[in-house]
């Protein structure tokens, strides 16, 4: 499954909110297919409105939103899933819906208003799991899985969906370490299948976990958009979470470094 050939998802110029307000201002941003775009920033900094102005739920107070060069805001909400897939935080379900009808849900995209999913689209749906590797679960219910399972079946079913374009909320939050790692190799993985993806985080390791771009959203502007060695430093840090944090490169088996984050905690023994 191959997604998006050259493709770009930009916001230029642009304001946003609500109402006619624009909590957040100037925004130029491109995503291009098989980047990894991190976004970092305090609770409130206007992650949320970011990402429903790039689903088209709302539209720029000023400026534009394109997809493939096309103005989102002419886009109807079917033609505007078909190029961007969203994966929420958390996602519960009302009903015990087995693995793999929550993953063929990614397909209402791609179906007429009184279509049934078919032989193509149940096919694709478990692609999709075996590519998360998750297959092996699609018999059971979606509400006796793991947290880790769950988020990897909640990709799986934006990745049926076939939009060029993914944008993750915290996908890693509330997952354990090991579940954590696991969920972001297969985002460096999507990545390599040429969709681009945006994906919040409250952690910067993320960032140089990925070897993404990492852009920052802090009092109101979007700022520091560049390679995570660059933009995450010490200093930028402290301004966006308010304590010191120092960034040092661990060296790794293959023989290169990788750079981490770790809060100073002051303590005196």
């Amino acid at each position: 499954m191959m997604n998006g050939n050259g493709m770009a998802l930009q916001i230029k110029g642009a304001g946003l909110g609500y109402n006619g307000r624009a909590i957040v201002h100037d925004v130029d941003l491109e995503i291009r297919s098989g980047d990894i775009l991190c976004l970092l920033g305090q609770n409130g900094a206007g992650k949320t409105t970011l990402f429903r102005t790039m689903l088209g739920f709302i539209k720029p107070v000023y400026g534009t939103i394109s997809v493939d060069g096309r103005d989102m805001s002419r886009l109807s909400p079917k033609e505007v899933a078909g190029f961007v897939s969203y994966v929420p935080q958390s996602y519960a379900m009302p009903f015990s819906y087995k693995v793999s009808d929550v993953v063929l849900f990614g397909r209402t995209a791609h179906l007429g208003m009184f279509a049934a999913p078919g032989r193509k689209d149940r096919s694709i749906a478990m692609e999709c799991l075996e590519i998360l590797e998750m297959a092996h679960l699609a018999e059971r219910s979606f509400n006796e899985l793991s947290g880790g399972q769950r988020q990897m079946v909640v990709i799986a079913r934006a990745l049926a969906q076939e939009a060029r374009f993914m944008i993750l909320d915290e996908p890693a939050s509330n997952l354990d370490y090991g579940n954590q790692v696991r969920v972001i190799r297969k985002i460096r993985e999507l990545a390599g299948r040429s969709i681009g993806i945006l994906m919040a985080t409250h952690h910067p390791d993320h960032a140089f976990m990925t070897d993404s771009r990492v852009a920052v959203l802090s009092n109101g502007r979007l700022c520091h958009n560049g390679p995570p060695d660059e933009m995450l430093t010490s200093e930028t840090l402290k301004h966006v979470y308010g304590v010191d944090v120092q960034v040092f490169d661990m060296p790794e088996d293959c023989g290169g470094t990788r750079k981490l984050c770790a809060p100073v905690m002051g303590w005196q023994r």
